[in-house]
Parts: C-alpha cells; structure tokens; sequence
C-alpha cells in the first residue's frame, strides 16, 4: 500500500495512543444507532431523497425527474437555458416560472419487470431484457400479418421468469439482468467495453437449453475464471446521479466511517460545503480499490481536488471522536473543538510535530489547555504566535543543545543565552527562520527572513509559554533549570505597529470615480469589494464590521440614514452610526444584488427573519444558506493589487485613522472620536488621531462645538424631545464658574459672601435659593434624585400624598429637564452623562465649568410649556 497522504499519517501512525480499532467500529455504530441519528444512513446501501437538505440531488425546476449537474441547482439541461436567459437579462425567478419539467431519458431508480418481480426492468416499457425482445418479435410478427399489436392483449400470456439474484459486481446493488453472466445491463456493457476480463463464454439459447435446461444457470465457461471474478471484486459503482450511494464491499470500519460522517455532516454543516453524491461514490470505490481498513489508511492520489477535500474534512470529524481531550496530547495536535470553541476562518486542528522536543510539546499544550478553560482568545492569533515562537525555540535545541534538547535537565542558562544571540543575529543579517512559519499541509510560500518585530514576538511568545510552565510547576517538573527559563528577554512591543492617514492627494486618489471603477474591475464576481471600501471610506468602521454586515444593515431614525453593525471587538452589537445618502443608495443597491443570489440558488425571496441573518456580502463556496461573509483575505487581495496599480502604498485601515484625523478638524473632541468610532478608551482615540500632536489648532478644535461631524447627528438632536434649546439661549444663560464659586450638594453657590467664607444667610437651602447653579457634572447626581422621589411617590401610602411627592419635586424636574437641554445645545449632553464621581482635575474640565442657574433653567422650561 502507497505512503498515506502527509495530512493525515498523524492519525496513522499513533493508534497506540488513541482507541483501538475495535473500539472506534462500536463507538461509530452507537453513534449511528443514537436515537437523534437520520436511519437513511445506516444501511449498506445508502437512498437519499430528492429533496434532503445535505444531499438533495434533484433539479429545482418544478417536477423535472432529471438529477443536478455538478455544483449546479439544476439539470444540464436546464442550466444551459438558464445561462442563455440570464445572458439576455432575465431572472431566476422568471426562468423558474416559464422553465419546462423534463423527464429522464432512462430509469432514475432501477425498477421491477411488469411480468417478472425478481427481475430488472429496461427502457420505457417496464420489461426485462428478455420480455422486451419477446414483446418486439411480437409486434414485429402482428404487423406482418396485418393485425395492430396492443400490448395489453400480449401481456396476459406472459409467463415470469426466475430471479438472477443481486449483479455479481461486489460494489453493486442491482438486480441482475436475465442471462448467465449475472450482470446488471449497465455493468454487462462496462465488461464488454472493456475486454471481457476473464473471457466468459455464453453458448447460444438452444445449447444452454440443451445443456442445463430453460433457465440457462451454470452453462458459461472461463478463459481465466479468477480473472473475471477479480474483475468483479474490483469493478466500480456506475453512478446513475440519484440519490443512491453503495457502501457494499467496503471493510467494516470504513463503511461506518462513512455512514457517520454523512449524518453527522446532514445534521450540522448545512451551512457548509455541498457534499454530492457521486463525489462519496468515488470516495467510497478508492476505498475499495485500496482495500483501505480505515479513512486514516487512504492515500488520497488518484482522487480529485475536491474529493481530497473532503476527506481531509471527514478526517478532521473522525479525529475528534478517535481522540479524547487528553489523547490528544501525547498523539501531538490540539483540538479546540473539544472546548465547543472553533475561531474564525480556522480549522479546529492545531499540529504541534513541529516541536521535537516532548517536554517543551506537552507545555505548550498545557498552556493551550489552560487559555481554552480559563480565558478563550477571540481568534487563532495568539495559538499560531505561541507555536510559532516554540517551533523557534525547539529548532535552536534540536541543532544546538545536548541530545537535540530532548533531556531538560543538560539545559543551562547559556543554552537560552545563545538562543537569544542567534535570534538577534538572523534579524540583523536577514536570515531566515528555524521554525515553522506557515501551517502543515498549506501552500508553500517564499520563506521569510527574520525582522526585529518577528524576533520580538518570538521572544515574547517563548517567555511568556516558559513563565507559565514555571508558575504551574510543568518545568521543574520536567527537570528544566529555573535560570534557562528566566534567561529569556522581554521581546517588548512591535515598532511601525502605528499607521498613518492618507495624505490629502492619496486619500482623493482613492475615492474618484475613475480609480473606483478600476477597483469594481477586480472584483469579478461582484461581490461588493467597491462597497465595502467606500462604506470603510464614509463610516471608518474595521474592516470586519464593514466585510460581516447583514443585509438588514440599512435603516432610518427620526427621518436619518443609520447603518446597523457589529463591534465585535469592543463588545458593542448592533451599534447605529448615521450615514450619508449616497452610501444608503449605493448599499441598496448591493441589497438587491445579494437578495438576487439568494433567489438564485434557493427559487424564492428570503423571508423577514432570514433578511436579519443573510450576509451582505456573501462568500461564494461553503455558504448554501448565504449566512458566511467574503473573507478579508478576499477584499485585502483585490484592494493591494488595485493599489499597486495606482503606484500607491495603502491599507485598508488608514481609512479609519484619516476619518479620525478629519473629525478632530471639524471640531470633534476625543471623547466623541472613540465614541464614534467605537473605541475602548481615549488612549486609543489618541493612537487614530495623529494630528492630535502635530496641529497647532488642536486646543481650539477640541473646545469648539461638534456641529457637523461626518455621518453624525448633533447629540441632542435624536435623543431630546420637543424643541431644543437654541446655543445663542444656552450661552446666555450659561455662568463662568471659573471666576467666584464654591462647591453645594448638587451644584455650585455664586453668593458672594458664602465664597468669602461667610455663613449662609438662608440656612443653606440651597435648592431653593437662586444663587444655586447647576453643571453639566450634577447631571447624574439630579438623575439619582428624581429616582429616589418617584420611588418614594411610588411607596407613598395614599395617591393624595404621591401627588404631593410629584409636586414637591416639579420644579427640580423642570430644572433636570432645561439642564439636559442647554447641555444638548452645546454639545455636552453625553460627556456629563458619563460623569460620576467629583474629582478635583474635573473642575477645570468644560463641563464643570459651563453652569446654569436653576431658577432660570425652571423658568426656561416653563415658557417652553406655556408657548
């Protein structure tokens, strides 16, 4: 048997690690015997319904007999009626509307002989091969005589003829046909066409007759009888493009190998890739032609692109029910699919061969263990960077340490030491890499060299693997020297980690019609590379907000234009930013486009419900329900070679810290920079907005009023009621506190005397007193109080002494209320509802500073009620 393919000899080479052989075969078949499990799966041969989920093979046309071609929805046929409609601007639902049914050109699923029940009907009139012939001489001889041939006068006087049993073929499932071959027709021409293998002699009818009677049985001879039945053993299944699949013939552990891995892959990956039928027909033979024992024992030469790949995704379900969680530590991968947990466009297979040494293998995966219990990453990011930071280390110990760094304890502090050297070295020189730096089984790619980010990060990742194997004792257990593990530098942060804005002639460049045009023309199948850059242009979103929109993405609030995303790196979905009119009409347009391809593949439009599921940019393989996103690979390819075409050097994601630029210049401050563009702090609101350490106008930007930033509505314009307050009567009600005044609960007291330090003259009744004046940093204070009087109104024992509460508390509701206004007026509505606690820096902050009296503020909203 030929070498297995090198993606799956992990599972053939480590069956003392795992479950036995038997044990497998009686864990698949109580799989396949659970009661959640389809039973069309569980037979040696397989029917699959026309219309199943998975596995439907029929045409979509309405009550067309004929099966689908390839990939494709429907018949060959049908196709190529669709593609010349489609050439002339027709759709799919009207093709489907005006489509004609079609029937098959010859028996979809084998059929019984009208006369006889043990044998295989042939051609549109139901008979065996012998009653057709007899049925032709019959009507031959009528017409002859001048009579018209009826057939329901001949076929009374019809006797049956015995069964032939099942095709001699081991792979085969039909009936034979009547002759003493026992071949099914469609394999009796296959032998024929094929030289007749063991050269069978069939006498004509009258010696059979002669020689064993009317039924023919036992009467041929051999030229080479082992021959013909090697050929039989051998021959393959031909495929009628229906729903039937032969495991006949196949070793045990195989055929339920492949019974499992169809129901598990009908009942869970209806989202993923379309698995025909005939493809795991030809699965199904190579296993036979190889006699393989197991799926782990193919060799996967000789089968298609396609097929390969889905034996590679057979294998990766097959592994984790043949390996436990702990099984796969000493077998050398990791599984992240034992933790319910699969990242983003990435396997749940983690190779770990490339780390020789077993000490340092076992803790890099009790380290994976670890993060998977206690704090699981959002992506493959920090699995790929640990491993590849090991796979350098354990390269450097395999060539240069005692025993190639299998035995821990001959590893000294100068070992690490000239790790270290060498790291250096290679990023100084340029030198390649020792470890691995694309996964197994991958494209191979130009090697890279070593930079001093790389060798940065290779540190980091190897200090930070090794201090955890130290602090839960895996190292000293393993009899590694405290001193090696220490040895190991921080590799400190990343440099050029920062990116610039576009500079005002690059950022025009890419936003002209033109240049945009070029841009759509790298996207061949159209699916919105144009529209995701000019939606990452006018929001300044991430590139994965933009990329996973769904198609319900576009909406309206109070008459304005509101995109609707997921910030899935913050935390924060189904965010709403607002946006131009432009970008509305030109992601309606990709909404139609999307919905279109829905109604393509699936005849109908798509429900309410799926509209809020459906991709707005949907994938074109591994996506049957729409629901999978164009992968940022997609989008990152098409705009770097769009970009080189222009002699620009770009990125994607300087769109977002040239919008952030541009905000600051408008008068944005940060807090609405991170706000609006969702970031975790100010600090990184900082890290976008370059400018803030470069323009001189940067303080009079930051206290200048937001009036028009770029797809944003003023703040208090969505969110107050009524009329806001005009800014010319805000500023004229507003007082500078920066001149005499002196903290209150709840405010600020300008009475002069008081600020001298003189005693109150009223007792401090300083809510009822008309030197009190409220700031934007009360704002939450006076919430927390209008709290407590609705609860205490709300407990009150009689609705009398309730009312009382509500008009004891009315004018200081009207005070909240006119405060809230003039705040919204300025733009300060939001800061001070993120205020809390007094610090003493705040009193020199704007919304501190800006405060109102609260006679005037009640006053205020008093003539707002009268007009």
């Amino acid at each position: 048997m030929s070498t297995p393919h090198p993606s799956i000899s992990l599972l053939v080479n480590r069956h003392a690690a795992t479950r036995t052989v038997t044990d497998r075969l009686e864990i698949l078949h109580a799989l396949i015997a659970a009661p959640n499990a389809d039973p069309i799966f569980s037979g040696d041969v397989l029917h699959i319904p026309a219309e199943h989920p998975a596995y439907g093979w029929r045409c979509k046309v309405e009550d067309c007999q004929r099966s689908k071609e390839g990939h494709w929805d429907l018949c060959h046929r049908h196709q190529d009626q669709w593609m010349a409609l489609r050439a002339n601007g027709a759709t799919y639902t009207s093709f489907l509307d005006v489509a004609e049914p079609l029937q098959t050109r010859s028996w979809s699923e084998p059929k019984p002989c009208l006369i006889c029940p043990e044998l295989p009907a042939v051609g549109r009139m139901g008979l065996c091969t012998v009653h057709a012939k007899r049925w032709t001489g019959w009507e031959r001889w009528m017409r002859k005589k001048g009579g018209i041939p009826h057939f329901d006068d001949w076929l009374p006087g019809q006797s049956p003829l015995p069964g032939m049993g099942k095709c001699r073929v081991l792979a085969c499932s039909e009936l034979a046909d009547p002759h003493p071959i026992r071949l099914c027709s469609r394999h009796r021409t296959l032998y024929n066409r094929q030289g007749q293998p063991g050269d069978v002699r069939v006498p004509d009818r009258r010696q059979r007759a002669q020689r064993a009677g009317a039924d023919g049985h036992g009467v041929i001879t051999y030229g080479n009888e082992a021959a013909f039945n090697h050929w039989c053993r051998t021959a393959p299944v031909i495929v009628r493009m229906t729903g039937t699949l032969s495991l006949l013939g196949l070793r045990p552990l195989v055929k339920a190998e492949l019974q499992w891995i169809l129901s598990h892959h009908a009942s869970t990956s209806i989202e993923g890739a379309y698995w025909p039928l005939r493809y795991i027909q030809s699965i199904a033979q190579h296993c036979r032609d190889q006699e393989a024992a197991s799926l782990t024992d193919l060799d996967l030469k000789g089968l298609t692109d396609h097929c390969q790949k889905i034996v590679k995704a057979m294998l990766c379900e097959l592994r984790l029910v043949y390996f436990t969680r702990q099984d796969t530590k000493q077998a050398g991968f990791f599984e992240t699919e034992h933790y319910g947990i699969r990242f983003p466009n990435c396997s749940s297979h983690f190779d770990l061969t490339c780390i020789s040494q077993t000490w340092l293998r076992d803790t890099l995966w009790d380290f994976y263990d670890d993060l998977m219990r206690n704090n699981p990453p959002r992506s493959q990011t920090t699995f790929k960077a640990i491993r590849r930071a090991c796979s350098e280390l354990s390269a450097y110990l395999l060539a240069q340490a005692p025993a190639g760094g299998n035995d821990p304890h001959r590893l000294t502090e100068q070992h690490m030491l000239d790790f270290v050297t060498d790291q250096r070295h290679r990023a100084r020189n340029g030198l390649p890499p020792l470890g691995l730096h694309k996964d197994p089984g991958g494209r191979g790619r130009k090697q890279p060299r070593a930079t001093p980010d790389a060798v940065g990060r290779t540190f980091t990742g190897v200090r930070r693997l090794l201090r955890f194997g130290m602090d839960e004792g895996l190292t000293t257990a393993a009899g590694v020297d405290r001193r090696f593990v220490t040895a190991v530098p921080n590799g400190g942060s990343s440099r050029g980690g920062r990116r610039q804005p576009f500079s005002d002639d690059v950022a025009r460049a890419l936003a002209t019609d033109d240049n945009l045009v070029l841009l759509e023309q790298h996207d061949a199948e159209d699916r919105g590379l144009r529209d995701i850059w000019e939606t990452l242009v006018f929001t300044g979103r991430r590139a994965n907000e933009v990329i996973k929109l769904r198609l319900e993405c576009v909406g309206r609030i109070n008459d304005l234009p509101v995109l609707w995303h997921d910030q899935t790196k913050v935390g924060n979905l189904d965010e709403g930013i607002r946006i131009p009119e432009r970008l509305v009409d030109r992601l309606k347009v990709r909404q139609d486009k999307t919905v279109d391809r829905f109604v393509e593949r699936h005849g109908r439009k798509p429900t309410q419900e799926e509209r809020t599921l459906i991709a707005l940019f949907p994938r074109r393989s591994r996506n049957r329900a729409g629901l999978q996103s164009v992968s940022y690979g997609f989008f990152q390819t098409g705009f770097s070679t769009w970009v080189n075409e222009l002699d620009i050097r770009g990125v994607p994601h300087q769109a977002r810290h040239t919008l952030a630029t541009k905000l600051l210049k408008a008068g944005a401050n940060l807090s609405h920079v991170k706000r609006y563009l969702g970031q975790v702090s100010e600090a990184m609101a900082e890290h976008y907005a370059h400018i803030a350490n470069t323009d001189p106008r940067l303080n009079e930007a930051l206290n200048t009023l937001w009036v028009a930033g770029p797809g944003a509505a003023e703040p208090g314009l969505l969110l107050s009621s009524g009329e806001p307050m005009s800014r010319e009567q805000a500023e004229a009600l507003a007082i500078d506190l920066t001149r005499r005044s002196t903290p209150a609960e709840g405010g600020f007291c300008t009475f002069q005397p008081v600020v001298d330090g003189s005693a109150c003259p009223w007792n401090m009744d300083c809510h009822n007193c008309d030197k009190f004046v409220l700031s934007g940093a009360d704002l939450v204070y006076w919430h927390r109080k209008r709290e407590q009087w609705r609860m205490r109104a709300e407990r009150a024992p009689t609705p009398e002494i309730a009312d009382y509460f509500h008009d004891l508390f009315e004018p200081t509701a009207r005070a909240i209320d006119g405060l809230e206004k003039a705040l919204a007026a300025v733009g300060l509505l939001d800061e001070a509802l993120e205020l809390d606690l007094r610090r003493p820096q705040d009193y020199f902050g704007r919304v501190w500073a800006t405060a109102f009296r609260a006679q005037e503020l009640a006053r205020h909203e008093e003539r707002g009620e009268a007009a």
